[in-house]
């Protein structure tokens, strides 16, 4: 036998290559979630202040949860528009209306995860069960706004929970807290190459050109970042994995909720799973309790934000950022908690996946008609 096929040999080979993959997965992944950056960061520059003038026309409870679900979507970042709702009701905005906005952002950043399950769809069967793990989070947001919705309306549950929580905190004073962004922090130099690249380009072309590039760069990381984690979700690695978020509910909702607190991103968070679901390394039901933890570890952004907030209307800012906690906490545990609803994210989920994994253009169609035809139709039909 010669030294070359001597097993230390061989295993040490294992181990090199091994590393080169983790690596390479690494170098993946911050692709992806620069991709993510460049999207939101092309969103904002091709709609500049429009997005936010959306915010204008929230005038009753049913516009403000189509303002923060239209603006969501559009900035791809849930934690940007909570954050400008936390500013707002500072500035004098009704909470009576901010509470639906922020249930809007919920469904709004959920398109991200699905955007990114389309990274998979030159592989049928992958590009189902990714659509599936992907389209949970959907389901999930808008089940929570036809059960909370309504009754906040009727009763305004979230608005005295959060009004009591406040008061008990004694909030009023001066506070302020200067948030880091971990992922911005990461990606901000190669955004601002990207910019500098695209920014002699006319109007809002250079925000557009971002976006196709965004997503260019996701189907790209998720194709190779698929087939990468198959090699190397074997023994200890895939055991890893499995205890940090298959273990059970409760390891998996707070490994999520920590993880996006980490990252302050659960479009990042939930993304970042797709490709497991869609490579076959986990199955949905297994990364549906880590997406209800990242729906509750957003709220750290808001939270901050409002800590921010000085002066007399620091309280009702901090009562709107605790909207939100609670909002997301409420709705795991109503919906998650009880048995008779807790599957049926998953069975929509999967039920819509099968069908667009025949017929590609069904997938197109959900996308475009529940972010944005629907939401711009009752805007339009109530102007």
């Amino acid at each position: 036998m010669s030294l070359s096929d001597s097993p230390l040999v061989c295993e040490t080979e294992t181990q090199h290559g091994n590393w080169r993959r983790w690596l390479l997965l690494i170098g993946l992944v911050y692709l992806m979630l620069l991709a993510v950056s460049m999207i939101g960061s092309g969103f904002k520059l091709a709609a500049g202040d429009q997005a936010k003038t959306l915010f204008t026309f929230a005038s009753n409870p049913i516009m403000g949860l189509i303002i923060g679900m239209v603006a969501t979507a559009l900035i791809q970042s849930s934690s940007t528009v909570t954050s400008i709702i936390v500013g707002m009701v500072a500035g004098g905005l009704p909470i009576t209306i901010a509470v639906p906005m922020m249930m809007g952002a919920n469904i709004g950043t959920s398109i991200t995860n699905t955007l990114v399950s389309l990274g998979h769809v030159a592989r049928k069967d992958e590009f189902q069960r990714a659509f599936n793990a992907a389209t949970i989070h959907d389901f999930f947001n808008v089940m929570s706004v036809f059960i909370f919705l309504p009754l906040e309306m009727a009763f305004g549950i979230l608005e005295h929970t959060s009004a009591f929580v406040v008061s008990m905190l004694n909030a009023g004073g001066t506070m302020g807290v200067d948030g880091f962004n971990p992922i911005k922090a990461l990606t901000q130099p190669a955004l601002n190459v990207v910019t500098g690249m695209v920014s002699g380009l006319p109007s809002v072309y250079p925000g557009i050109a971002k976006i196709i590039l965004g997503i260019g760069l996701i189907v790209t990381s998720i194709t190779y970042m698929g087939k990468i984690m198959k090699s190397l979700m074997v023994g200890k690695a895939k055991d890893i994995l499995h205890k940090s978020i298959g273990k059970g509910p409760i390891s998996g909702i707070s490994s999520g909720a920590l993880m996006t607190v980490l990252v302050q991103s659960s479009s990042t968070t939930t993304s970042l799973v797709v490709p497991l679901v869609g490579s076959g390394i986990l199955k949905a039901k297994d990364i549906y309790p880590f997406t209800l933890g990242a729906n509750i570890g957003t709220c750290i952004t808001a939270l901050i934000a409002a800590l921010g907030v000085v002066g007399v209307n620091a309280g009702v800012a901090l009562q709107i950022a605790m909207v939100h906690l609670l909002y997301n906490v409420f709705s795991v545990a109503l919906i998650y908690g009880t048995p008779m609803l807790r599957d049926i994210p998953l069975d929509l989920s999967y039920k819509l996946s099968v069908i667009v994994a025949e017929k590609k253009f069904y997938g197109v169609a959900y996308i475009g008609g529940l972010f944005f035809c629907m939401p711009l139709g009752i805007i339009f039909i109530s102007v």
